[in-house]
């Protein structure tokens, strides 16, 4: 699946608005087969199951049904991770997706979809590029969510010209020369078209150090600026590895962006600028539209909470009454406060950083947002 097409489902997913009947969220890990996932899921099916008696058993059935279905007959044999988000009563629906990418084995019965697998997995694995380059060919190649989607081009110029009668070892060098710095040009304007074509903002190179340090100088500063990694890789790796390798190295990459997104959040709440920490005032932030970029820990647990469906009051602070204590109604429901923040980042366009691993972080409470604005 492509980026384009996983922010696509994510926000309407995160835009949807609850029903009488739940939405269940599933989540299936298939890297070891089927093993290994149907345990996992049959005990989490088990658990919720115990949950629920009359309408709310009856709803969590209807939803089951269809990712049971999905489950026993339209996984690809490619897939590595699936998540699948159902729902029945009188406005039911069905959203089975499908990934190259792994994902956990998870499950959870909820008013409206948990997104957070999603958004993470959008997160750690965007779309980027690689460029591989020997002296004898060279591949350009787009990755999408970890997997290689399409060979934009492959080629081998015969480079080792055989060498003339009368040529002098000297001329044969720069005639060399001058057809290899030909050929990389070419291959510039390919990547250059594609990755200005697809939206592309990361660009990797792999290869032979030589050929890399001559990629790198050819490259335009635009293209430059996009560069995210180098990696030494012989020609007779198979593509596969080299892949896996850029992956790694794009992950990497992308936990110290985010942990450089931690210190600049630190650096704004030291100096009262466009920044809050905090379950409350994140929360706030992103209901208000002042939110720019979403900074939430991977691990980061918020405490229970509970929403009034009736006139939208919410809390934290205080146990889930029987009766909502503001307008007295009784449609109070149990409310996750990391799947709403994650809602109404998608919803209005705030980017969402998540972080591997941050002391300081979870020093700020696990979660913090820099801010567009102050509310005056």
């Amino acid at each position: 699946m492509e980026l384009k097409n996983l922010q696509k489902h994510i926000r309407y997913l995160a835009t949807m608005e609850p029903a009488e009947a739940p939405v269940l969220s599933c989540y299936i890990n298939l890297e070891a087969g089927l093993p290994s996932y149907r345990q996992a899921l049959d005990e989490q099916i088990s658990a919720l199951r115990l949950g629920q008696n009359g309408a709310a058993r009856k709803f969590f059935e209807e939803a089951l049904s269809p990712v049971e279905s999905f489950i026993a007959s339209e996984l690809k044999r490619e897939t590595k991770g699936a998540a699948l988000f159902a729902r029945g009563g009188k406005a039911p629906f069905f959203l089975p997706l499908q990934f190259r990418a792994p994902l956990p084995n998870w499950m959870a019965l909820y008013p409206t979809p948990n997104i957070f697998h999603l958004v993470e997995l959008k997160d750690n694995y965007h779309r980027f590029v690689v460029l591989f380059a020997t002296e004898e060919y060279a591949r350009i190649l787009e990755v999408n969510l970890g997997e290689v989607t399409e060979e934009i081009w492959r080629e081998r110029p015969e480079l080792r010209d055989r060498v003339s009668t009368g040529w002098s070892k000297e001329h044969y060098q720069h005639h060399r020369k001058a057809q290899t710095e030909q050929f990389l040009q070419e291959k510039i304007k390919i990547l250059d078209r594609l990755m200005a074509a697809g939206g592309h903002t990361h660009l990797l190179l792999a290869g032979e150090p030589r050929m890399l340090a001559r990629v790198k100088q050819a490259l335009p500063k635009h293209l430059l600026s996009k560069l995210t990694d180098t990696i030494a890789a012989s020609p007779r790796e198979k593509i596969s590895d080299i892949v896996a390798s850029t992956i790694s190295s794009f992950i990497v990459r992308e936990e110290m962006e985010s942990l450089a997104m931690v210190d600049q959040l630190q650096r704004e709440l030291n100096t009262g600028g466009l920044a809050v920490a905090g379950t409350g005032e994140t929360l706030n932030a992103l209901a208000w539209g002042q939110a720019d970029v979403l900074i939430v820990a991977k691990n980061y647990e918020p405490h229970a909470a509970w929403r009034c469906a009736d006139c939208g009051m919410q809390s934290d602070r205080i146990a889930q009454p029987q009766r909502c204590p503001q307008c007295e109604g009784t449609n109070v429901h149990a409310q996750n406060l990391k799947e709403e923040m994650l809602r109404l980042a998608e919803k209005h366009g705030v980017k969402v950083e998540i972080v591997m691993q941050s002391d300081l972080l979870q020093q700020l409470g696990g979660v913090g947002c820099l801010l567009r604005f102050r509310m005056k």
